[in-house]
């Protein structure tokens, strides 16, 4: 040996400081990371702060796909190619600071730093379980039980620690594009939640824990739900005495 140690990897240090490749970025509200069209040639990590991520059609209508928290990597299809485009728009919501990784530097460390590879996998398979939860999301549930599950998933409940006691500042409108209803029925929604202290705002929205009530069950207290009518179709034998003809006088 020659008396030299090997430099040890220190994951928390390397998210949290600039380096070769790295540099710290701060955003205010409504600045973006990048935008539809860029360059792919990084990857953020965010730090403090909220985030969304939006992609405009070619006629020009936008559509809020998910919102970003502390400790997701966003931009990850830098790592796709050389020379990609960004296929969405990635904007501060608040006050955000972010870790930028050059593309060469993310690859080298998921190569040569296991231990960053595994966070950055463990992270690539939260993100495909949450894409296709927003799929069944979209598909089979109702516009209400959507938006519940959007300000249940903001103020990060089922996360470990305690929920945010307040989410995000954020208006009706991305909330619609997120569930795809229109701002008229969030509006409508949001004041029901209120009035079942499922949630509190005045500027800030509070969500309380009683809200999973909407995700739990198929309805809501005080809901004049009744079930759909089932047809019942005559038995083989009723239906036979009823097609016989009758006798003749």
């Amino acid at each position: 040996m020659n008396g030299l140690a090997l430099a040890t990897f220190d994951l928390e240090t390397f998210l949290e400081t600039s380096g070769i490749g790295r540099k710290t970025v701060e955003l205010k509200a409504k600045q973006s990371f990048f935008s539809q069209g860029d360059v792919a040639d990084c990857v953020y990590y965010l730090r403090t702060g909220r985030a969304k991520v939006t992609i405009v059609s070619n006629e020009g209508k936008e559509a809020t796909i998910t919102m970003l928290a502390p400790h997701d990597f966003v931009g990850e299809e830098s790592l796709a190619s050389v020379g990609g485009r960004r296929l969405t728009t990635a904007t501060a919501v608040t006050a955000c600071t972010a870790l930028r990784i050059d593309r060469d530097e993310m690859i080298r460390a998921m190569h040569g730093e296991h231990e960053f590879s595994d966070l950055f996998l463990k992270f690539l398979l939260m993100r495909g379980i949450r894409t296709q939860a927003d799929l069944v999301d979209q598909l089979f549930n109702s516009s209400e039980k959507r938006l519940a599950r959007v300000l249940l998933l903001m103020a990060e409940f089922g996360k470990a620690g305690e929920p945010e006691s307040l989410i995000p500042k954020i208006s009706q409108e991305t909330l619609a594009e997120m569930i795809g209803s229109t701002r008229s029925r969030v509006s409508f929604f949001m004041n029901r939640f209120r009035k079942l202290g499922f949630i509190e705002y005045n500027g800030r929205i509070q969500v309380n824990k009683s809200l999973l009530n909407i995700i739990l069950h198929d309805k809501l207290p005080g809901d004049n739900a009744v079930k759909p009518r089932i047809l019942r179709f005559p038995s083989k034998s009723k239906r036979t005495r009823h097609n016989k003809p009758s006798k003749q006088a």
